[in-house]
């Protein structure tokens, strides 16, 4: 709900004077509804990027093509000097990710409003400033002064915000579609060092272990009733948050005991399966690539 609110005022402020006042409320209203209606998010399996993942149909594409196919999107997308090459990418990968690629359209709304909510703030943060005169298209009296927003801060929040979304949505077609060991198998060949590998296993899977350990606690909590009221409920999560530290580090212990008892010898390795380049997966980041190139290169 709070980020349905808060997408809605962004929205609004975004294009105000910008588009009709008809569009302005149709595009604000309809992105509410949107993480109103999809953005209920499910933490009943802390695995689901992973699981999603592996069921994606472009989980079969060479590893190598879709890490470096996204990444150079990426760059094209963060060096748009317009706002609509980043607009037009997420438009395409959200696409590819739950039409092609399978993944449900609540799955990756539901992902993406974890992030909505900093892209938000932050674009509220861009839009309004405090000033002593009334210099804005919006003039809101605070203090002494006024918060207000300029056309120039629309522009910047546009830009920033849309850059934003092209960028999330480059990691979110990588993520959804390449499972983390076949990633992590694509920065060993290019002679990332190994400590960063290794580094970067060892919290991934401690999130989890993390996230893992909250919810069997908050699931007891709840079964003994122990979010009845609001006064017991700060109570359970002031002892839940206190106890977590303490049970996360007890669990990656024996994690790492478990890794020692199979012979860790300080580098982890994954079984991975050779995926060649198929003519549909060179074919299409072909077109992404050309196509965003030529788009930045012509709007800019």
């Amino acid at each position: 709900m709070i980020t349905a609110i808060l997408s809605t005022f962004v929205m609004w402020c975004l294009m105000q004077g910008a588009v009709p006042f008809a569009a302005q409320i149709a595009v604000s209203l309809a992105t509410g509804i949107i993480f109103l209606v999809f953005g209920r998010h499910d933490h009943n399996d802390v695995l689901t990027i992973d699981m999603l993942a592996r069921r994606s149909r472009f989980a079969a594409e060479n590893a190598a093509l879709k890490v470096w196919g996204t990444l150079l999107l990426l760059v094209l997308c963060v060096c748009s000097q317009s706002l609509w090459p980043p607009v037009v990418l997420f438009v395409i990968l959200a696409a590819l990710s739950t039409g092609v690629g399978g993944t449900s359209l609540h799955a990756y709304v539901s992902l993406f409003r974890l992030l909505a909510v900093f892209l938000l703030l932050s674009g509220l943060a861009l839009l309004w400033d405090f000033s002593h005169m009334p210099i804005g298209i919006w003039n809101i009296p605070c203090f002494g002064g006024y918060l207000t927003m300029t056309a120039a801060a629309q522009a910047s929040a546009r830009l920033v915000l849309a850059r934003s979304l092209g960028a999330v949505s480059c990691l979110y077609f990588l993520s959804l579609s390449t499972p983390m060991p076949e990633i992590l198998a694509v920065l060993r060949k290019a002679h990332v060092p190994s400590v960063v590998i290794e580094l970067a296993i060892l919290i991934y899977r401690y999130i989890f272990i993390l996230l893992s350990t909250y919810r069997n606690r908050r699931d007891a909590a709840a079964s003994r009733l122990g979010f009845g009221s609001l006064r017991q409920s700060m109570r359970t999560m002031g002892c839940l948050y206190g106890n977590l530290l303490a049970s996360s580090f007890k669990k990656a212990g024996a994690c790492f005991d478990a890794m020692e008892s199979r012979c860790y010898t300080g580098e982890i390795r994954f079984l991975s399966k050779k995926k060649p380049v198929t003519i549909f997966g060179a074919v299409l980041f072909g077109v992404l690539l050309v196509g965003t190139a030529v788009l930045v290169a012509l709007i800019d």
